[in-house]
């Protein structure tokens, strides 16, 4: 008979350096795609920046891209679940305040 705990994936004991711990603020984001990777850029960009630097480059195939999608989808409904929903605010992507409106 075979063992059932044969089946289970093996455990991944994932490494967390305290440089990487300590996270990277961006607030914008940069996606590109050619027919074989998902690119994203992402940028912390402050008012005054005229050349604000990428912080951080991910490529993913689009396999994990779209896992990563729908990883995002679940935990924002998770979020918003226990504490309202995210209001999308509509600031204008150079941080000069609210897009205006007419």
């Amino acid at each position: 008979m075979e063992n059932e705990n044969n089946n289970k994936p093996p455990m991944l004991n994932f490494e967390l350096t305290p440089e990487i711990a300590e996270g990277t603020y961006c607030n914008l984001a940069i996606i590109t795609h050619s027919h074989s990777e998902f690119i994203t850029d992402f940028i912390k960009i402050m008012p005054g920046m005229t050349k604000p630097k990428v912080q951080s480059r991910i490529i993913l195939t689009p396999q994990h891209a779209k896992r990563l999608m729908q990883a995002l989808i679940d935990n924002i409904a998770k979020y918003e679940s226990v504490h309202g929903p995210i209001k999308d605010t509509n600031v204008d992507p150079m941080m000069r305040g609210p897009v205006a409106q007419a």
